[in-house]
């Protein structure tokens, strides 16, 4: 008789973080995971000042537009309990990694810019300042598939 044996993977964990969890890292959180199910992700804020927001409507609009499905949001704070369940943690400007490392989440192998697999892009904007949803959109896209590309390529 023959045994079936189920083996599960357990999927890496990701987290995308920008200063409130309203606009950048819920549309990185977004995009991520309508181009793949083979992770767990996540977005949270650096700063307390959104908790308990949701998507940005300017935000919701634009990823609307692309046809992207809009997980339910609540912005909530990056805990140390996120960070240790974490095999990623991505922050989209310097601002973001210096709260990071200020929290003490500061190791270079798990913390890194969403751009680390994207030389062209150097920083995610804000558009919450700048208005340009639709750069930022297609920036987050960009790094997203490039995140997936090498993170399958450790798996």
């Amino acid at each position: 008789m023959w045994g079936v044996f189920l083996l599960y993977a357990i999927a890496m964990k990701v987290i995308f973080v920008c200063h409130g969890s309203i606009c950048r890292s819920p549309a990185a959180e977004c995009i991520f995971a309508s181009l793949t199910d083979e992770f767990e992700v996540c977005s949270r804020a650096v700063s307390h000042e959104e908790i308990g927001n949701d998507i940005y409507l300017p935000m919701k609009a634009e990823l609307r537009s692309r046809g992207i499905p809009l997980i339910p949001h609540s912005a909530t704070h990056i805990s140390n309990r996120d960070y240790a369940d974490a095999d990623y943690v991505f922050y989209m400007d310097e601002s973001n990694r210096r709260r990071l490392f200020a929290m003490g989440m500061d190791n270079p192998k798990k913390i890194l810019p969403i751009f680390a697999f994207t030389p062209e892009i150097t920083e995610v904007e804000d558009p919450w300042y700048s208005g340009r949803y639709e750069l930022v959109c297609d920036q987050i896209t960009r790094c997203c598939k490039d995140i997936i590309k090498t993170l399958k390529g450790r798996g």
